[in-house]
């Protein structure tokens, strides 16, 4: 399995998915700024991969920062922390980590700042590991959702790509191959960037997963002939009432499934959930420039000259629309995840779907 993200001898290594599926690139990360360049330009990206890439990125800033005592510290550390939550305002796993990183950082306050800053790049190693693990828990979750002989739709790109490995709506997929089931996937293309062709097909065809793609669409006409069992998606950001912030397009697949009585399964690792937000309606919708829209790659342009562009780069689909949330602590329906803010609560998985 190709890694997104990692660390090694004192960089950051980010695969550029911005090359894929033509080239497979590495890049390498030598300073905080690269790193934010690199998640605001896509090269890598994905709601739990650029949570650890913003964590990386303050790891590098660390060894910088001259400083005698923990407040000068926190003050040098501070640029590169505000630089990586300022580069995506949808995607709730960055501000997760750096503020993760931050509590660390204050348990330990009484420790040397040599050791603060091995402390940042353990952790943020510790993230990425954390991030496998609670991929795979995901996955046993959500293939208990999964029958034998299943199609499923994916909207852009949530596999090992967009995490640290393994993914989040493409492990119970791949769990459920695993467990003998046999599955195969159909992935829209994603306009505008095309993320379910260019990294969702990639990614699925490498590990030996039966993938069709399709255009955007597409989905509603597959549905009404009776082609797509269920549809699981990613997302970048959950209200606590379980409106689900993620790529343009997946409230249209939501109301496309919700019309042809199609399960629609959302996967949210607990650190994408945004506790602190009632609603859908107060997460912030980022917009990208509109060339992504007029031309493709950046090159070929399929626009007139000038015209107007909007292109938001997230859509919310409303909690109601949304058959169960798979986390890395079980399966809820959307009502019941603001259980999943205390660690310690005690909470029922949702099983079975009726």
């Amino acid at each position: 399995m190709v890694k997104s993200i990692e660390w090694v001898d004192g960089k950051v290594k980010m695969l550029d998915q911005t090359r894929l599926p033509l080239e497979v690139v590495f890049i390498e990360c030598k300073n905080y700024m690269e790193v934010a360049e690199g998640i605001k330009k896509l090269i890598i990206r994905g709601a739990p991969a650029i949570g650890i890439a913003a964590a990386m990125g303050v790891a590098l800033a660390a060894p910088g920062i001259d400083a005698g005592d923990f407040k000068t510290f926190m003050k040098g550390l501070a640029p590169a922390m505000q630089s990586m939550i300022d580069t995506r305002p949808t995607a709730v796993n960055i501000k997760w980590a750096v503020d993760r990183l931050e509590k660390m950082l204050y348990n330990n306050r009484d420790r040397g700042i040599p050791e603060l800053k091995e402390l940042i790049v353990r952790e943020a190693n510790a993230i990425l590991e954390e991030d496998i693990r609670t991929n795979r828990a995901i996955g046993k979750w959500g293939a208990e959702f999964l029958h034998d002989g299943d199609t499923v739709l994916t909207h852009c790109n949530a596999g090992a790509l967009a995490t640290g490995g393994y993914g989040t709506a493409t492990a119970p997929i791949l769990l459920a191959i695993e467990q003998g089931k046999k599955i195969q996937v159909i992935a829209d293309e994603t306009r505008p960037v095309l993320q379910g062709a260019r990294l969702t097909a990639w990614e699925l065809m490498q590990a030996g997963v039966p993938v069709t793609l399709i255009t955007d669409n597409s989905a509603g006409a597959l549905m009404k002939n009776g082609m797509i069992d269920l549809a699981i998606v990613g997302t970048d950001r959950t209200a606590a009432n379980g409106d689900v912030a993620n790529k343009i397009g997946t409230y249209s697949v939501a109301v496309l499934c919700r019309e042809h009585s199609i399960p629609f399964y959302v996967a949210a690792p607990v650190s994408s959930i945004d506790f602190s937000i009632p609603g859908g309606d107060r997460i912030p919708i980022e917009e990208r420039s509109g060339r992504e829209v007029t031309h493709i790659n950046g090159e070929y342009q399929i626009a007139p000259e000038g015209v107007n562009v909007i292109n938001m780069a997230f859509d919310v689909t409303p909690s109601k629309y949304v058959t169960a949330i798979f986390t890395e602590r079980g399966a809820f329906r959307p009502s019941d995840i603001s259980k999943l803010e205390k660690e310690d609560s005690d909470i029922e998985t949702l099983r079975l779907i009726p």
